[in-house]
């Protein structure tokens, strides 16, 4: 044998029989007699390839007996097979699948995508019977996957699935698009197939109905179990265990006899006839044996093929279904009962039920078919059921009819179904009487909103209220909607019948009650605010006495989940797990609780949203610190023990009036317990858990809802032990939460729309699913696809704050990213975020010399350092060790890495494997980490793209249909993926899309405002006759709800994406003027790919973008501006600084919500921000501006149409300048500014509107002083406050632009905002509390998370009720005032002088107090924190002795920025208002001095006029 021969042996035996890997090179194939490990160890140090992927890379075509072929790859037994395709829809267990014997002659198609996670359990007996198998062998045939993990993880694994497979002699692909080929079987029925590889001998099509299964799976003699009370007599028809065990467990002998054995002759006490496979025509002799058997009259009980051979016995007729049911979620009803259960079937024959004879009749119906799922007769005890109540794979919730059947062992004429309903009500601990409201009473329903948008309570309830409004509507109810939150789609016309921007809290809501008396009352649309506000107006009788009804989950129950003590209580009646915890209301209670728990402790605070005053403590003096600001935020504080590195997993669970349950979606943190769950990184369904383990958390589930009686959706969290089935429960939200909205995008079903339908008194059976818009709405999603949630957070924004994530939520946004293999879905979500991150792998390195640190102590950059570590040569085990992040996502972790390390070795895009290439967009990999990877250094656009097509690397589409696959969507909500070959939409291209890009995820700066503008944009489209479509990832908003528009792509805005779907669709155009600063950052690229902008063209955004080339065309214009200098050498900027003086103003290009944007009061500081606004905006223009202090903000929201003004507002700011924007608390129409100062901007904005050629919306700000005015900035897109505007106004300013854009003429409106005769405030909402240590002052970089929007007749009033919808309270008695400045202390000195007169005591830190005291105002000394003396302030804060805290920063120096910050973090720990500005303290001081909170008017928003 040549040497050259014998090494290429060597190497295909690494590689499982395929060619030497194509990346080897000439001299490495040349190597001489090495073995197989050294050519192994060579491959893996140069390339450090996972080797097992390249053991897999065997061709293997699935051919189905109508020609089409099916290209993969074999992981299984490498022999050819045929027999029939079928598939099965089931999300986990594909041991207890393949062992099940109905598969016999099968090929098994299993539609999720990623199979073989948690490997193989271990060989195991218990009572003669495998303990974990459904038999003794694999019974399919053949099987098929779409992705095959080469890596397993579980603590009870024994061997890979691949391993399995090769020891029982049965093939398997994978690579195949699962989804298009269950479509073809759905659209076709099923089919003959066959596994074969290319270029070797070819098989027939096998027929397995052409012979009799059942002789061939069932025992060959008798066999006896158990030795119990009960003797039952199995006919073995290829019996599953479980069905065996669960017999076992009730007391019972099994006589397991064969198919054809006449048992007759035996004593036994009851009859069941077991599942199997094929045609039951076949079983002649069973059929004989049954009918001899109901001579004696004895209790029979069928399951499946026992369904069939019954009703053959009793007289009917079977017939096959087009392609049967296998899965795990297909819903049965009682017959002629309210009663639903989800149940596990496989079987691809019928009953008839127009065949059955008198005496019988339909026991179970198919809620989506309406086929027989079992029958009973009339006076026998004698009944069956299709699906399978053993469940395993699937659901336990029908396993209680074995329980039946021993009841008809052991009593006498008693009906099937009084059996059935003893039995769920046994199960019971106590039965839960239904006390809602009937369908059809309700006439008028006041719902209660969220308010502004914080950290732990975001746009998600705006997505659920506004479902919720939908359908009170389509019911005909009358709705009234409390929600300050201006912003919102939920708060826009046509949605609520009457809109109250007032705050949520029981004094306001109890007086909208009293004017509008609605008759019933939803609390769970609006997260914790909504349901702290109605527990508290149920607590005071409130709702009592108005006589107003709580809809939904009864107010009790929403107490029992909320008082952890009482939660305990209700878990250990149903036997449930509940962490160790002791409630507390004392310092020295908790100190004693952790001591008897033991450290480390978890802290947390009752009824507070989002982990709220909640954390870690692993000794006494971070409990006392931790257990002190937990006080201020809640009476009751829970101290337990902690689980930290347990896995955290989530069931969102719905439950109706009749106590018919369903769990709609499962979530699996990727991040151990430890992390709040809204830090954390979640896949949807869970990946680690095993069939077991997924449905023992979901019966749990079910079980404590119904304990509680929920009536809606719930979420319910638990604490799963890593290496065992042990669990906690962590703790169940009664309300719909920001799971819930992320459960209805992850799954396609309408979690709060449902909830709400449910509140009304219906149940779930008489619902439709929203998708299918045929089958029922009581079913379990199953998906074809896997989620990947990844939380945002913008830390960076704030001066001081702790970096590190732990129990309490920081994030102020998520996305959520959708593919068919988790590494796509994990990169594209990656990048989504939009902190930098280009996927995985390819960006820039975070340098670190604390990587282990780094890694076990969590922070916002995690996923930066774990991905630096696999670049370190860390090892999956280590990296688990120091995180607990299963190993299963290490392992997915490392492949993408490995992908990478492969592509780095290529030096063009030439050399660069096809199949490399493929694998590479498989795995999530953008063609710019492409580009990165292969050239290191930036290249002419669309480099990588170009050549991606040129091979016919495409993605394709693919349908959210909520039933993978089983029935069509009606509805299309789609993503892009490049694991599949077909679409499942077919495109026109007639031109009628106009494509609306999305706002992205929430962050600071970009906030639900814009997906108002988005959802407003849609809806002119649509009302246009043209096909909207949606771009867009953000799980909690409104415009990501699939009956938002025509067509929705829940996907990247990403250029490569953005192009990917504009080339399927088509369309008219592109709109990118409404989602804020993300699609505005894509014009200039899409209009140079020659895509049509619709509205203001690209050239012209880019001239209002780029800050050089604005500045330039205002000095051209001689519009006045401050004056600025280009960044182009640190030396022209001295010089420039000269020239201005300090303070200066950075500002580089194309960012949002003054990202790096900074004032600078000094040389280091203006070095210093410099530098990073240059990181934030690389490709474009840094531009340093004088600041110029004490000046007016004032903004023009317009809309113009080429180059015209159609529409404008003109707003003004409370505070001067220096305040960013979007923290400013902003009047509209504003209130006092000359009309001189009005007319000179409109001027202006005509001209910038006239040069810039706009078409569309727009915003300008400008700066005014003594009647000067410039301008700061223009942007050539909705802005922040045009839903503010537009509602105040009552002029839908983006409908009008929408129109302008879609080319129509639009006539100017004739309402003018002068002629108002009320006021609008804006303000905003802050999430300081959550931001541990951050210093809360404001600046020109945004800091608020929301905002509220509140209208007044005046605008003290305004104000006011703008400034409680935020969370000030008025003072009561004590207010303490540092008021900075001499500036400061003049422009507070009014307000300070009113405090006095109304009897306010005021205490003032050494300037002030001098300062006040020589003016004639009375007030006390405080000193400072670095002060000696008493009462010292932080002092008087600790102690809950004040009520307001105004602290008004000086300078910079490092005395008052240490003394300032630690006055205004005391304030916001200790939950006391802070304000931070002169002037809106001062506006704020005046109106409460003016008005009572009672004397602010109840008014709706339709009653201004």
């Amino acid at each position: 044998m040549s040497r050259r021969r014998n090494v290429s042996l060597a190497a295909c035996n690494i590689f499982g029989g395929a060619k030497i890997p194509h990346f080897l090179n000439q001299n490495e194939r040349e190597f001489v007699n090495l073995p197989n490990f050294l050519i192994r160890r060579v491959v893996q140090l140069k390339y450090r390839i996972h080797i097992r992927q390249y053991m897999y890379n065997k061709s293997l075509h699935l051919i189905l007996e109508d020609g089409t072929v099916f290209k993969g790859k074999s992981f299984g037994y490498e022999a050819p097979v045929a027999g029939e395709v079928v598939f099965s829809t089931g999300m986990v267990g594909y041991t207890e699948s393949l062992s099940d014997p109905s598969y016999l002659g099968q090929i098994l198609t299993l539609t999720y995508p990623l199979i073989g996670n948690y490997g193989v359990p271990k060989e195991e007996t218990t009572q003669g019977i495998s303990t974990f198998y459904e038999s003794e062998r694999i019974q399919a045939s053949g099987l098929i996957v779409s992705d095959f993990s080469f890596e397993y993880s579980h603590w009870n694994a024994a061997k890979s699935l691949s391993d399995w497979l090769k020891e029982n002699k049965v093939p398997a692909v994978y690579g195949i698009d699962t989804r298009e080929l269950t479509k073809l079987v759905r659209e076709k029925g099923t089919m003959l197939g066959k596994l074969v590889f290319p270029d070797e001998p070819d098989i027939p099509f096998v027929n397995p109905d052409d012979e009799n299964q059942v002789a061939k799976a069932s025992c060959k003699e008798v066999i006896v179990y158990g030795n119990g009370k009960h003797k039952v007599v199995l006919v073995d028809c290829g019996v599953k265990n479980n069905i065996i065990r669960c017999l076992l467990k009730r007391d019972t002998t099994v006589i397991r006899v064969p198919w054809d054995y006449d048992f007759n002759s035996m004593e036994f006490d009851g009859l069941f006839i077991s599942n199997g496979p094929g045609d039951p025509a076949y079983c002649t002799a069973t059929i004989d044996n049954i009918r001899k058997a109901m001579q004696n009259g004895k209790p029979i009980f069928g399951i499946c093929m026992g369904n069939q051979l019954l009703s053959l016995a009793g007289g009917a007729k079977t017939y096959k279904l087009k392609y049967g049911h296998r899965s795990c979620n297909q819903p049965v009803q009682l017959a002629g009962r309210q009663r639903a259960f989800v149940t596990s079937q496989n079987h691809g024959f019928a009953v008839d039920n127009e065949s059955l004879g008198s005496e019988w009749e339909p026991l179970f119906v198919n809620m989506n078919d309406g086929t027989n799922e079992g029958i009973r007769h009339k006076s026998k005890p004698w009944f069956s059921c299709q699906f399978h109540p053993e469940a395993s794979a699937g659901p336990t919730d029908t396993e209680f009819l074995f329980d039946v059947f021993i009841r008809t062992l052991e009593e006498e004429n008693v009906s099937i179904p009084k059996l059935i309903e003893d039995e769920l009500d046994a199960k019971l601990v106590a039965k839960q009487i239904y006390q809602g409201v009937e369908k059809g009473e309700v006439k008028k329903v006041l719902l209660l909103g969220s308010g502004a948008l914080k950290i732990g309570e975001a746009g998600e309830f705006d997505y659920s209220g506004s479902q919720a409004l939908k359908a009170l509507k389509e019911e005909g109810i009358e709705t009234v909607l409390v929600n300050p939150n201006i912003a919102t789609v939920q708060t826009s016309e046509g949605i609520a019948d009457k809109v109250y921007f007032l705050p949520v809290t029981p004094e306001f809501v109890e007086r909208v009650i009293a004017k509008e008396r609605p008759d019933s009352i939803f609390l769970s649309f609006g997260g914790q605010t909504a349901l702290n506000c109605g527990v508290a107006l149920y607590r005071k009788k409130i709702l009592e006495k108005y006589n107003v009804r709580v809809l939904g989950t009864p107010v009790q129950a929403i107490i029992d989940t909320e008082d952890r003590e009482i939660f305990n209580r209700k878990l250990s009646e149903i036997g449930v797990k509940y962490i160790s915890s002791e409630a507390v209301t004392t310092l020295d209670d908790a100190i004693k609780a952790a001591d008897n728990l033991g450290y480390p402790v978890i802290v947390r605070a009752a009824y507070a949203l989002g982990g709220l005053g909640s954390g870690f403590c692993d000794n006494e003096e971070e409990l006392r610190s931790l257990v002190t600001k937990a006080f201020n935020y809640s009476p009751q504080v829970l101290v337990e023990k902690s689980l930290k590195g347990w896995k955290e997993i989530e069931y969102e669970v719905v439950r109706d009036r009749y106590d018919n349950c369903i769990t709609v979606c499962n979530m699996e943190n990727f991040d151990p317990l430890g992390i709040h769950t809204g830090e954390s990184i979640v896949v949807a369904p869970s990946q680690t858990l095993s069939n077991s383990e997924y449905y023992k958390l979901r019966e749990l589930a079910i079980r404590i809802i119904r304990h509680i009686g929920i009536v809606g959706e719930c979420n319910v969290q638990y604490a799963l032990d890593p290496v065992s089935e042990d669990y906690r429960v962590i703790e169940v939200n009664a309300r719909l939460s920001r799971s819930s909205a992320l459960a209805s995008k992850a799954t396609g079903y309408p979690l709060a729309f449902v909830a709400a339908k449910l509140g009304l008194g219906y149940g779930l059976p008489e619902l439709k699913n929203s998708v299918t818009k045929e089958t029922t709405a009581f079913f379990e999603p199953a998906l074809d696809y896997i989620v990947c949630k990844i939380p945002r957070w913008d830390l960076a924004k704030f001066h001081g704050v702790s970096r590190e994530i732990g129990s309490s939520m920081k994030s102020v946004g998520e996305i959520m990213a959708i593919g068919r293999s988790f590494e796509e879905a994990f990169q594209k979500g990656l990048r989504m975020i939009q902190q930098g991150m280009h996927g995985f792998t390819g960006n820039k390195q975070l340098v670190t010399d604390e990587l282990d640190k780094n890694l076990n102590v969590p922070t916002d950059k995690r996923v930066f350092f774990l991905s630096q570590a696999f670049e370190q040569g860390y090892t999956v085990e280590k990296i688990y060790g120091l995180t607990k992040i299963d190993r299963w996502f290490l392992y997915k972790l490392k492949n993408i890495v490995d992908i990478a390390h492969s592509i780095e070795q290529f030096g063009n895009k030439e050399e660069l494997p096809t199949e490399l290439f493929i694998r590479a967009k498989k795995s999530g990999f953008s063609d710019y980490q492409i580009e990165k990877l292969i050239y290191k250094k930036p290249m002419p656009k669309d480099t990588i793209r170009d050549e991606r097509v040129k091979r016919g690397i495409l993605p394709v589409v693919k349908q959210i249909d909520t039933l993978a696959a089983e029935y069509p969507a009606q509805t299309n909500y789609l993503y892009l993926t490049y694991n599949g070959i077909a679409n499942d939409v077919k495109y026109l291209g007639d031109r009628r899309s106009v494509i609306v890009l999305g706002s992205g995820a929430y962050r600071i700066g970009s906030s639900v405002e814009f997906d108002w503008c988005s959802v407003n944009a849609l809806n002119t489209i649509r009302e246009r006759g043209l096909r909207s479509v949606m771009i867009n990832y953000n799980p909690e908003t409104v415009s990501t709800d699939y009956d938002m528009c025509d067509r929705l792509y829940f996907d990247e805005l990403s250029y490569e994406r953005v192009r990917d779907i504009i080339e399927l669709e088509n369309p008219k155009g592109v709109i990118v003027s409404t989602g804020g600063q993300i699609p505005n950052n894509l014009a200039v690229r899409l209009d140079q790919s020659g895509v049509k902008i619709l509205g203001t063209q690209a050239v012209d955004i880019d001239n209002a973008e780029d800050r050089h080339k604005f500045s330039s065309m205002l000095d051209r214009l001689g519009i006045d501006q401050p004056r600025w200098k280009e960044l182009t050498t640190l030396e022209d900027i001295h010089q420039f600084v000269k020239e201005v003086g300090f303070p200066l103003l950075v500002r580089p290009s194309y960012v949002l919500s003054g990202a790096a944007m900074n004032v600078c009061s000094n040389t280091s500081e203006l070095e210093r921000f410099l530098t990073l606004a240059t990181e934030v905006s690389k490709e474009y223009p840094v531009v340093v501006s004088e600041f110029i202090e004490g000046a007016k903000e004032i903004e023009i929201d317009a809309v113009a149409q080429k180059g015209e003004l159609v529409v404008y507002a003109i707003s003004e700011h409370v505070e001067f300048a220096g305040v960013h924007s979007g923290d400013a608390t902003i009047q509209f129409p504003p209130q006092k500014i000359y009309t001189q100062t009005v007319r000179r901007i409109k001027q202006i904005a005509r001209q910038i509107a006239r040069e810039l050629h706009i078409s569309g919306p727009f915003n300008i700000q400008f700066l005014a002083k003594d009647n000067d005015i410039k301008v700061i900035e223009c942007n050539l897109r909705a802005s922040r406050s045009f839903p503010f505007v537009s509602k105040v106004l009552k002029i839908n300013f983006i409908e009008l632009a929408t129109r302008v854009m879609l080319e129509e003429e639009v006539q100017r409106p004739e309402k003018s905002a002068f002629d108002l005769d009320y006021v609008g405030i804006k303000a905003s909402q802050f999430s300081f509390t959550r931001l541990q240590k951050a210093d809360p002052v404001l600046g020109v970089d945004m800091a608020s998370t929301g905002e509220v929007g509140c209208i007044g007749t005046h605008f003290d009033d305004a104000l006011l009720t703008a400034m409680l919808s935020v969370g000030y309270r008025i003072p009561e008695k004590n207010i303490v005032v540092s008021s900075g400045s001499t500036k400061s202390k003049v422009a507070l000195l009014d307000a300070c002088r009113l405090l006095a007169d109304n009897g306010y005591n005021l205490f003032a830190t050494s300037g002030t107090q001098k300062f006040l005291e020589e003016n004639g105002v009375r007030c006390s000394y405080v000193a400072w924190p670095d002060e000696e003396g008493a009462p010292k302030v932080t002092e008087m804060i600790a102690g809950k002795e004040v009520d307001l805290v105004i602290n008004i920063p000086k300078n910079l120096t490092e005395r008052e920025l240490t003394n300032g910050y630690k006055i205004r973090r005391g304030a916001i720990d200790f939950n006391i208002p802070l304000i931070t500005n002169a002037r809106l303290a001062s506006a704020f001081i005046k109106a409460f001095c003016n008005m009572k909170a009672e004397d602010i008017e109840i008014k709706h928003w339709g009653e201004y006029k």
